[in-house]
């Protein structure tokens, strides 16, 4: 496999932020998603018996806090571009760590939701700061390949995170698991305001205007490059949203195993998606970034197609369900840094908003799927095997028709 050098990935980085540490800081920002989520997956069943709370209460844990980690965005966006990445990078991790805290003291489940609702809202802050960075930092291909790279970092912190979730919650209980999300914000937090410096040059001063902010968003929804990278990326994200969301009822409650084996289950799916990053690299320095993401739409529709035969054919065990899932996340390991690095190419200047505008999209579906699962979640396999299914068939679709006729990014002010 042919990975770029570092040299040609970071050519575009400026001075004043080491090409490592924008690596190693991008990786622990886009990670808090995964952290936020994976962690106490496999404590889910368990803190929904422990507050006497019904199955679509417990949805709401996960999908409220990703309708507001998408919502959030639509404010943090311009505020990053009005007044820098670095102070609303620091007051979402200081809300953040303070929400966390929150919900692993919480007495209900109504105060749980609450609180991972406000997590949420600072994890929109971090993820939408770290995309826009990149857009600071590097020209769309070759932000591509830095993203992929941040993106192995995620899958290394995800592949940690399912099995120590699993643990924790089997050893300590299901509110370790949330304790620990307080760690990682307070450690992630101090580096962020210890050695990242300022990476937005030119701040806008109108960026909060309200007509300036109805200006950029409406060059930005009109852009079909922004279109088609969205689309990719929500539609990549629907699949994974699913398998996070279902997954730990149908596999635990269902299929009978245990929150440890769940956790390494977790953790095989993200060594998945870590291949994935690495592939992405490769990818793009043979074949440029549309038609990699057309090859990574062959492996998702390959992956939840397989799936859906593996569950006509009455295979229910937690083995045959995974290996065609392996593919899908292999696929998405590929789609998510060429789509997040399409979806703002073009935007140098209004990078927060389009990254905001990118992000809201895929979270919208999140809490959509949420509310589907909350009803749906029959005792069978289904809901999970169909929802990856259908995201499949959508992601393959726009991958090679939307993607190969738009996604060339030209810039625009």
């Amino acid at each position: 496999m042919s990975v770029p050098s570092a040299t040609a990935a970071t050519a575009a980085v400026p001075a004043s932020v080491p090409p490592g540490l924008a690596i190693l800081v991008l990786a622990l920002l886009l990670s808090i998603q995964p952290v936020t989520t994976d962690l106490y997956l496999p404590a889910l069943p368990a803190l929904t018996r422990s507050l006497g709370a019904t199955l679509s209460a417990a949805q709401l844990t996960l999908s409220g806090l990703l309708l507001a980690f998408g919502a959030s965005q639509m404010v943090w966006g311009p505020l990053s571009d009005r007044f820098g990445r670095r102070p609303i990078l620091i007051a979402g991790l200081s809300i953040y760590t303070a929400a966390s805290l929150g919900a692993a003291l919480a007495p209900s489940m109504a105060l749980l939701i609450v609180w991972r609702i406000a997590q949420g809202a600072a994890m929109g802050a971090v993820v939408m700061s770290a995309r826009a960075i990149v857009r600071d930092l590097y020209t769309p291909l070759e932000g591509a390949r830095a993203m992929s790279k941040s993106l192995t970092g995620l899958g290394i912190v995800a592949c940690i995170c399912a099995p120590l979730g699993g643990l924790l919650s089997q050893w300590l209980g299901w509110r370790a698991a949330l304790f620990a999300l307080t760690l990682y914000a307070i450690a992630t937090l101090a580096l962020v305001a210890w050695r990242m410096p300022e990476t937005l040059m030119q701040r806008n001063p109108r960026a909060l205007q309200p007509a300036m902010l109805v200006h950029h968003w409406m060059m930005i929804l009109r852009n079909p490059t922004f279109w088609a990278f969205s689309l990719q990326t929500t539609a990549s994200y629907g699949g994974l949203f699913t398998f996070l969301a279902a997954s730990s009822f149908v596999f635990i409650d269902v299929l009978g195993i245990t929150r440890t084996h769940y956790g390494a289950v977790m953790a095989s799916a993200c060594a998945a998606y870590f291949a994935g990053t690495f592939v992405c690299r490769g990818l793009l320095a043979r074949h440029g970034l549309q038609r990699t993401v057309a090859i990574a739409g062959g492996l998702s529709l390959a992956g939840g197609t397989l799936m859906a035969v593996v569950a006509f054919a009455d295979w229910h065990q937690p083995w045959a369900l995974m290996a065609p899932f392996y593919l899908f996340m292999l696929g998405h390991g590929i789609h998510q840094p060429c789509g997040q690095s399409g979806a703002v190419g073009p935007f140098p200047r209004s990078a927060g908003v389009a990254s905001a505008l990118n992000g809201f999209m895929m979270m919208l579906v999140a809490f959509g799927i949420g509310g589907w699962l909350g009803v749906a979640l029959d005792g069978t396999v289904w809901p999970l095997v169909g929802g990856i299914w259908f995201w499949s068939v959508a992601l393959a679709t726009i991958s090679w028709t939307l993607v190969q006729q738009f996604g060339e990014p030209r810039e625009h002010a």
